[in-house]
């Protein structure tokens, strides 16, 4: 199954996103929800063109996989979770955290790669969790 890679990023007053891999896909929104329904009727009105100008990755089935910068992650999750959690599974300062949630400050990719590892290794606790 091919995967579409889509890039999700934040400016000052909306979120916009593109397919990375694939052309003439875009979407905007004030949201990520908005983004995310964006990019899908997006993907329906170019799956409607005449076949030749269809994508290939259009064609058949494919997935999409979702890409937020650090700081549309922290906005998108900050009523789940909190600079403070956050700090303590990185090991990366609160400030810093609070910088990236803001704009302030881009994290370098190492910065970037070690928020990532930190919430897969809890998605993976989570998932090894019985109630």
């Amino acid at each position: 199954m091919k995967k579409i890679k889509i890039n999700i990023g934040r400016s000052k007053d909306h979120f916009g996103a593109y397919a990375e891999n694939v052309a003439k896909i875009y979407g905007g929104g004030d949201t990520i929800e908005e983004v995310k329904q964006s990019i899908l009727e997006c993907i329906e009105i170019v799956k409607s063109f005449d076949d030749k100008n269809i994508p290939s990755a259009l064609k058949g089935e494919y997935e999409l996989v979702w890409k937020l910068d650090v700081g549309s992650f922290l906005q998108y999750y900050k009523g789940i979770f909190n600079q403070t959690g956050i700090a303590k599974l990185t090991g990366i300062n609160e400030k810093l955290l609070n910088h990236y949630a803001s704009g302030l400050k881009k994290p370098r990719p190492a910065q970037a790669k070690r928020i990532e590892a930190a919430l897969h290794q809890l998605g993976s606790e989570l998932l090894a969790v019985q109630l």
